[in-house]
């Protein structure tokens, strides 16, 4: 399997085998059944230093993926406890513009509900819409947008996973949003809330694209997170996420964007994430 490319699609029906060989992987490692599992984006893989007695396995020794190649992803999966909790936590992440498949940007948590989570928090870096999001905004996830143009459910169903058609009504949990705005309230933490927009990249919008994504009700936008909770509500497990607003969108300042705006910005906001998601794993029921 390792000698696939991550470009060939994986259509759901084909998952479970997969993920039967990643399993095996992961528990050749550890016996560790996490609760809940998390996804650190672009500039916050920072929280993972803070796992205890973690397991740390890179992505490239894992079946069928690929070496990290974004600026700012280590690109290890790992297993700990976090506030005394067992996590699983993936620190980074595969993107579509790194030029994998749909079915394999998804696997990461696929496999979170395989070892035995419940719940996924979903973070990322992105770009802000709303101009009242400046540098550094910690927005909680609301609703998404999904602009890809693609769905890693399309294909022949795996029953044994998920149902044929997914329900996204609440694809953002009420209950698991609450508790993050509880989470930052009790940290001293101020959180925004608002919608995310999904594209493929690896470009940054146009301005025109961002006034246009504005005008249909998006806060921000970035390149990850939407095929992911897809697949999360697919599997059963409850979602929740935070996007860092790392620089206003393309248009608003005149100035160019660039990746080290993002990795800038996560180095400034790391901390108060950090202190929040802790927070929120600590109190979580």
């Amino acid at each position: 399997m390792t000698d696939v490319s991550p470009a060939t699609p994986i259509p759901p029906a084909d998952q479970s085998a997969r993920l039967d060989a990643l399993e095996a992987a992961v528990r050749a490692r550890t016996d560790l059944v996490p609760e809940i599992g998390i996804v650190l984006g672009s500039g916050l893989g920072g929280l993972a230093d803070d796992l205890e007695d973690a397991v740390a396995i890179p992505f490239a020794e894992l079946p069928g993926w690929p070496a990290a190649t974004a600026p700012g992803h280590v690109g290890r999966l790992l297993l700990g406890r976090l506030a005394g909790r067992p996590v699983v936590m993936l620190q980074g992440r595969l993107h579509l513009y790194e030029g994998n498949a749909p079915g394999l940007v998804i696997q990461p948590v696929l496999l979170f509900r395989r070892l035995g989570a419940t719940a996924v928090v979903l973070t990322n870096a992105a770009g802000g819409l709303d101009p009242s999001f400046g540098p550094g905004t910690l927005m909680v996830i609301s609703d998404h947008i999904n602009m890809t143009g693609l769905n890693p459910l399309i294909g022949p169903n795996a029953d044994a996973i998920g149902e044929r058609f997914t329900d996204l009504t609440d694809a953002w949990s009420r209950r698991l949003r609450a508790r993050l705005h509880e989470a930052g309230r009790a940290e001293g933490v101020e959180l925004a809330d608002g919608i995310y927009v999904g594209l493929t990249g690896p470009n940054y919008e146009t301005p025109a694209e961002v006034r246009l994504f504005a005008s249909m009700g998006g806060h921000a936008v970035g390149m990850s997170t939407v095929l992911e909770c897809i697949a999360a509500r697919w599997a059963g497990l409850e979602v929740c996420g935070i996007s860092l607003v790392t620089n206003a969108g393309a248009g608003y300042t005149g100035e160019p964007l660039t990746h080290a705006e993002v990795l800038a910005a996560g180095a400034e906001a790391g901390p108060r994430f950090a202190r929040v998601i802790r927070r929120f794993v600590a109190d979580l029921e």
